[in-house]
């Protein structure tokens, strides 16, 4: 029973980053058919990232009291709206409306952690999280290359809205709100909601960054995760803009190139993590997805060839696809069981902080200082994340090493 409620899941999380996937590429260039100059698109993604910042522990805590489908169920809802009303967005502001609405709903991500926590024992809780992180990874594998089709199907259809690049967030629309309703016949309730847990007040968001930030291993996986966060945001958007610049790259493309990163994460999150953290622990995995993650982000800026960027990308794809299951499991594994969502939902919370700051000062170096800057800082900003994980090294669980 445990593994088709970690199928569905898995298989609602995936439909949910088709959607997810198909959105990401396009912000660059509908933002660009306004007017929008690199630091008002780095806007636009971190206005999505701040609404999920502001309500991710929210939605954490309420999934911990009601119950994970509802919240779920919500979350995919709103989503899917959202990405309709960017789709026929009309004007800038339109869009930023639009991707607002899209991070106050976006809850399903913690939330399905949890439920993933709520049915799996410790020795497996990481591995659990690799399965969240594969449907993440395939759901950026399939978006981009269902958006590219979508796309030249939209321009094929005309280049008014709401066909051209529109025509793909559209889709994107419907697919979320087909898996909504997928959702609402098939997702079973995976949490036992106790009488006292229904009466449990819902604390504010810094209320529980003060609470577990006071726990002195927890507080350095929540800042190497926040680490992580705003590298990967500082880059994204500058990749594009560096693959269209330097290699004049279109929309269409540059979607293929991001559905390799998402394959990547498949296979490392799917098969390495899955397979290999029992051998070396939950610590060890973090580390070596650190510094492999670093060589990547460093190496972007260097790459002065087609060649060369495929190779620092995929070191940077099996960097970033140990990282996240690595910590997030860390982070389940010493919270309470009555309080994963809540945990889940600081973590994710201060994963959207990095993701408000990363676009932003991404899209300001590299205007300023040069399309090498945002990968550079990236990489330096990962040297803080191995230096706090040596820190903290000794301390953190190994339950997936001392289980095999």
């Amino acid at each position: 029973m445990k593994n088709k409620e970690q199928f569905i899941i898995f298989l609602t999380v995936f439909i949910d980053l088709v959607g997810f996937g198909i959105i990401i590429p396009l912000h660059p260039y509908l933002a660009a058919d306004f007017g929008a100059d690199e630091v008002s698109i780095g806007l636009l993604v971190a206005i999505y990232s701040f609404m999920q910042f502001l309500c991710s522990p929210f939605w954490g805590q309420l999934s911990d009291r009601i119950g994970r489908r509802p919240v779920i169920l919500i979350s995919l809802l709103g989503v899917g709206l959202s990405h309709l009303a960017f789709g026929l967005a009309g004007e800038f502001y339109m869009l930023v409306i639009a991707r607002a609405f899209a991070g106050f709903f976006g809850a399903n991500i913690s939330t399905a952690m949890a439920y993933m926590a709520d049915r799996t024992d410790r020795a497996n809780r990481s591995k659990a999280m690799g399965m969240i992180g594969a449907a993440f990874g395939l759901g950026f594998t399939v978006g981009p290359f269902l958006g590219y089709f979508f796309i030249e199907v939209g321009n094929k259809l005309g280049t008014a809205a709401p066909f051209g690049s529109s025509f793909a967030a559209i889709m994107a629309a419907v697919i979320c709100l087909l898996n909504f309703v997928f959702a609402y016949f098939y997702l079973k309730e995976s949490l036992n909601i106790k009488p006292q847990a229904e009466e449990k007040k819902l604390s504010s968001r810094f209320k529980n960054l003060k609470k577990y930030f006071s726990v002195p291993v927890v507080s350095s996986l929540l800042l190497i995760f926040t680490c992580y966060s705003v590298a990967m945001a500082n880059m994204e958007i500058p990749l594009f803009l560096y693959v269209k610049d330097k290699f004049g790259w279109g929309v269409g493309v540059a979607s293929l190139g991001f559905a390799y990163m998402g394959l990547l994460q498949v296979f490392v999150q799917g098969y390495f993590v899955r397979k290999y953290i029992g051998k070396l622990g939950e610590s060890k995995m973090l580390f070596l997805g650190l510094v492999t993650a670093g060589v990547g982000f460093a190496g972007i800026g260097l790459a002065n060839s087609m060649t060369s960027l495929a190779i620092v990308v995929t070191i940077l794809g099996f960097g970033i696809g140990v990282i996240s299951p690595s910590v997030n499991g860390m982070i389940s594994l010493l919270a309470k069981d009555s309080e994963q969502g809540e945990a889940l939902g600081v973590s994710q919370s201060l994963s959207a902080l990095g993701r408000i700051i990363g676009p932003i000062l991404g899209g300001w170096l590299y205007r300023d200082y040069g399309p090498s800057s945002p990968f550079f800082f990236a990489g330096f900003i990962m040297f803080i994340g191995i230096l706090l994980a040596i820190k903290s090294y000794k301390q953190m669980p190994v339950a997936a090493k001392k289980a095999s």
